[in-house]
């Protein structure tokens, strides 16, 4: 009997239904046989950043350079300035602050401090502006030496008696000179000091008429105040100076309202050529620069092995008559030393060993190696990769000069002899130095 075409549709659904399971079974079986068996499996490849091989060796720690302050609990237990030295007891009625920008290596901070202290310029006047980005952590102690932002905070304000200030963030060379104008406004300055601290310093022993490197200084201060300071006397005009060089800029007189009146210093060029565009600006507008002397200042890549040589002591000269009264288990400095002369033997020593310093810099294919000596500080409040440190400011560096050059169409710090002039930024064309 036939099968009605009702009863077809009937089975229809149910035919498919087996036919889309053995599909799926016969598919999976093809699959499972497909797999190599895990044996014969490579590992999987694995997702991820590739790491760079980096071997880095801890530099040894830094020495003590100045061992007396190490074991000074007071002032008072630091040797005494030199004689000859001494700023006036009542404070030079002109204004002498000076400025100290720090980011990288306490040992040149200490010792610059030290000798300007040592060469005459009052403690109180000296300012250490801490550049480093870690926010308070100097000041509460939480920085090893080893890392290179570290500063010993109680040294520098509780002995030496300088003051120091900090920039709300790490800023660059030149966003750091508009943080001194800026200062200088606010404390209603019409003139400041400001020097690098990888330099050292002391004043002119070997000359006559004697004064100390601070007292150069504020004679210049003076001569800048008097009425007929830059006067043409043919014109009845009276110019305007922009800055004091000292050595270059590695001490500085800069003038309040000349810098200000040209809108600072140019932030989007942070290093190597800012100085080029400032100060080819005020040449430009026909503001003075003119080239003091006050006393010998040296760029330096390490410090003295010992401080206490900026304070002049020599071994204490033998007398019976008062040695025996003195006891003979003192071990203090002091006690066992005595205040040099000026001119001395030991001046001319330390003339000689700071000359070599610097010359050994000069010698050095990268002179700011001194800013890589500490590599540690891992784990501490703010850290950062000491060597990612350096490449991104030597990437920043690079930036920077490329933006001075686009700026004014030229390679190079000679602006003037190209022929640009103050209204010529972002106008002019490449000129042959790009060729």
């Amino acid at each position: 009997m036939g099968i009605s075409l009702r009863s077809r549709w009937v089975f229809l659904p149910l035919v498919l239904a087996l036919g889309a399971i053995s599909l799926y079974f016969l598919r999976l079986s093809i699959h499972h046989e497909a797999q190599p068996r895990p044996e014969d499996s490579a590992p999987p490849e694995k997702k991820g950043p590739i790491y760079k091989d980096v071997h880095r060796e801890i530099a040894p720690p830094l020495p003590e350079y100045f061992p007396i302050a190490a074991q000074a609990k007071s002032p008072s237990a630091l040797p005494p300035i030199p004689s000859w030295n001494k700023p006036p007891e009542q404070h030079v009625p002109e204004s002498t602050r000076l400025y100290i920008g720090f980011t990288r290596f306490w040992p040149l901070l200490q010792q610059v401090v030290v000798s300007y202290i040592t060469a005459g310029w009052p403690p109180e006047d000296i300012y250490v502006v801490e550049n480093t980005g870690t926010m308070d952590s100097n000041k509460r102690g939480l920085l090893t030496i080893q890392n290179p932002f570290y500063l010993d905070y109680h040294r520098l304000t509780k002995l030496l008696g300088v003051n120091i200030i900090s920039t709300p963030s790490l800023q660059t060379f030149s966003q750091l000179q508009n943080f001194y104008l800026s200062e200088a406004i606010n404390n209603n300055l019409t003139h400041y000091f400001w020097s690098h601290m990888d330099v050292a310093v002391h004043s002119h022993e070997d000359k006559e008429d004697f004064k100390s490197l601070y007292m150069r200084a504020v004679d210049v201060v003076r001569e800048t105040q008097k009425p007929d300071y830059l006067l043409d006397k043919e014109t009845g005009k009276k110019g305007e100076w922009g800055v004091q060089f000292f050595a270059y800029d590695w001490l500085t007189m800069v003038n309040v309202k000349t810098f200000a009146a040209l809108g600072g210093w140019d932030t989007m060029v942070g290093y190597y050529g800012t100085d080029c565009d400032m100060y080819s600006r005020l040449a430009f507008n026909n503001y003075h620069q003119p080239i003091q002397d006050a006393g010998m200042v040296y760029d330096v890549t390490t410090s003295l092995d010992d401080l206490s040589i900026l304070y002049r002591r020599r071994p204490k000269t033998p007398n019976p008559e008062t040695d025996s009264n003195t006891d003979s288990t003192s071990t203090s400095p002091l006690s066992t030393t005595e205040p040099d002369t000026l001119n001395s033997t030991i001046f001319h020593t330390l003339k000689a060993t700071l000359e070599q310093i610097q010359q050994d810099k000069r010698d050095d294919k990268y002179r700011n190696s001194w800013q890589l000596r500490q590599n540690g500080g891992e784990g501490e409040p703010y850290y950062y990769d000491p060597d990612g440190f350096e490449k991104a400011l030597q990437m920043t560096i690079e930036v920077g000069t490329k933006i001075n050059e686009e700026k004014w169409g030229h390679r190079g710090c000679d602006l003037k002899a190209a022929g640009v002039k103050e209204g010529d930024q972002w106008r002019v064309e490449h000129d042959g130095t790009f060729d």
